[in-house]
């Protein structure tokens, strides 16, 4: 167990950058609570419907709401998007036509879009005459030299700059949105009028702006992270400029049909009242990660983002440079869930995943990331990912419990 007055005094010593997103916080509760009375969100819309569900009050009101917060024109926040990499899939898909390329300006993106985006007769985009390409970042920027000699190389533009907020299974901080923008406004003035999509998973709610906000075309993410705020049960969203968030909804259900149907028939309330408690359910991740941070910094582990800075969002990596010592951590973490507490958890081959990996997950919604978990592909240098907790206090509790 870790000793309480460690605990103590790194606390003590996070006090400003506690303050500082407590009042992002604040901010971001407000500009939710301000969409919600736009709306005029009434019991009404917490009803199901079923079949093709014309005319879903609960579903259409919904949208608006997402596309409000984000300050979009458009978006999807469906229970039929079953996670962040179908809704990713779904844009990929949804944008790109056969004999498109597109390029990737954050490196490689999140394992389990390697299949969709490269597979063999499978349906991926490969499958059907789409191209990627990526350019590595360059000491946590985009590589403008390198995505200058690209554009001035190549025969056509791409049809999709892709990036990746979060780090992924990578030893990065997460881009900011003072980064996004900066890497948007350098395609801009590269004369790139293509779509900018965004990986926003794991990044909601961590800053006052989002990226549509500052130019970014289209983004996707999981409601089981971070704008589900831990009560949405399932879904993902989907937010932009309507051309585009209009050829995602045909890619969901069908071109004749677009955004028209779809039902729900046990309702939209975990989906709405997750939203409103968003900003707060963030802010107690991110103290939780900055003070496991901080912690784990004074035991001599490195981790990123490093102890006492700003984050960009909810993940926090742990360099442990030894398998069991990881494989015990990731173990801890599912000791101190409220849910399967008594499972220990082991390395498996995950499906699509290219290492085993081993993931502690005692949440009241499977898989959220959202709720305190953990996870870590088995390879060197053996980082662990921690995400996630639902309150500040369980989050302490667990680091306390740990045994490094």
């Amino acid at each position: 167990m870790i000793d309480n007055e460690l605990i103590k005094s790194c606390e003590n010593k996070l006090e400003k950058v506690f303050s500082y997103i407590e009042d992002i916080a604040l901010y971001n509760q407000e500009k939710v609570l301000n969409a919600f009375k736009k709306n005029r969100i009434a019991l009404r819309h917490f009803s199901g419907t079923s079949g093709y569900g014309y005319g879903d009050e609960g579903r259409d009101t919904l949208n608006r709401l997402v596309a409000d917060i984000f300050k979009a024109d458009k978006a999807i926040c469906s229970p039929n998007i079953v996670s962040g990499t179908h809704a990713l899939s779904l844009c990929l898909s949804g944008i790109l036509r056969p004999g498109d390329w597109f390029l990737s300006v954050t490196g490689e993106p999140y394992d389990t879009l390697e299949e969709v985006i490269k597979g063999k007769n499978n349906g991926s985009l490969e499958d059907y005459g789409i191209s990627f390409s990526s350019i590595p970042l360059k000491q946590n920027k985009v590589d403008k030299e390198k995505i200058s000699k690209v554009f001035n190389e190549s025969t056509k533009m791409p049809a999709m700059i892709y990036l990746q907020r979060s780090r992924g299974y990578e030893w990065r901080d997460a881009l900011s949105i003072s980064d996004i923008k900066e890497t948007v406004d350098y395609l801009r003035d590269l004369g790139y009028n293509g779509c900018i999509m965004l990986d926003n998973c794991y990044g909601a709610f961590m800053e006052k702006q989002e990226p549509t906000e500052v130019g970014v075309n289209i983004l996707a993410g999981s409601m089981i992270k971070n704008l589900g705020g831990g009560f949405a049960p399932t879904g993902g969203y989907i937010c932009g400029d309507s051309k585009y968030v209009q050829l995602v909804e045909n890619r969901l259900t069908a071109p004749s049909i677009g955004g028209e149907v779809g039902s729900y028939l046990p309702g939209y309330q975990q989906f709405y009242q997750g939203i409103f408690v968003a900003p707060h359910t963030v802010l107690q991740a991110v103290k939780g990660a900055l003070l496991f941070s901080a912690v784990m910094n004074e035991l001599g582990f490195e981790t990123m983002p490093a102890p006492y800075s700003k984050p960009y969002d909810i993940i926090l990596a742990v360099k442990f440079n030894d398998k069991q010592k990881l494989i015990s951590f990731i173990q801890g973490i599912q000791e101190n869930s409220p849910i399967d507490s008594h499972v220990s958890v082991l390395p498996w081959d995950m499906p699509g995943y290219q290492d085993e990996v081993i993931m502690a997950a005692g949440c009241f919604v499977q898989g959220s990331s959202i709720e305190l978990s953990a996870d870590a592909p088995i390879k060197p240098p053996y980082i662990g990912y921690l995400q996630g907790g639902l309150t500040y206090e369980h989050c302490k509790i667990a680091l306390k419990n740990m045994k490094i």
